[in-house]
């Protein structure tokens, strides 16, 4: 195991262990709304977190592998799913991508939603490799924070986040894609203080010719 390895894992278990429940078990409004109209086939979530994307997927249709660095994660996605009743078609393993590089074969959808981490993340090269795990005529989805929220400390704000301009140089499309979408979306959210406030996405939302 690697050191860079170690620390990505200890890292995020570390923050998922903080709580019983780190996300909501629903799935992205972003990924509900772009992928609801496409026809159920296979599909990849990149940095699956506790696996809300992926069992909305399954429930949906969808034969979906999901991936994640922590193992804290991974475990909870997989009870979540048998407590769901899908799980023949959400699946989850921990990986590394980094030192692991993606899951063998194609798919028709791939998802990376919000793949940032506070420590050392080669995001370029997995979202490069992310395009590259999509089936001929499949669609890659990017979802990313675009600006903190209001609520977080002066450090975060500091904290430089990728931009669509910088999204799209990372993943690079050459000719063989037609993005479907490439926008910054606002949501409403609810701030810690319980009032209402608005969060910045990144979205890439591309198809494979």
């Amino acid at each position: 195991m690697t050191e860079l390895e170690t620390t990505a894992q200890q890292l995020w278990d570390s923050r998922y262990a903080e709580k019983p429940m780190m996300w909501s078990g629903r799935v992205n409004a972003v990924v509900a709304e772009l992928v609801a109209p496409l026809e159920p086939a296979t599909a990849l979530d990149v940095g699956c977190g506790e696996g809300g994307d992926v069992m909305w997927l399954a429930e949906h249709g969808w034969h979906a592998t999901g991936v994640d660095v922590s193992g804290v994660a991974i475990e909870r996605a997989t009870r979540a799913a048998i407590d769901r009743g899908v799980q023949s078609d959400a699946t989850f393993e921990r990986r590394d991508l980094q030192r692991d590089g993606m899951p063998t074969g194609r798919f028709d959808l791939v998802l990376a939603s919000y793949l940032h981490s506070p420590g050392e993340l080669d995001r370029r090269s997995i979202l490069r490799a992310a395009a590259q795990a999509v089936a001929s005529g499949g669609r890659l989805l990017v979802v990313g924070h675009a600006a903190a929220p209001p609520w977080a400390d002066e450090h975060a704000h500091h904290h430089a986040l990728p931009s669509l301009d910088d999204t799209r140089a990372e993943l690079a499309l050459d000719d063989e894609w037609t993005i479907e979408v490439a926008e910054v979306r606002g949501r409403e959210v609810m701030a810690p203080d319980g009032t209402s406030a608005e969060l910045l996405d990144v979205v890439v939302f591309a198809r494979r010719a």
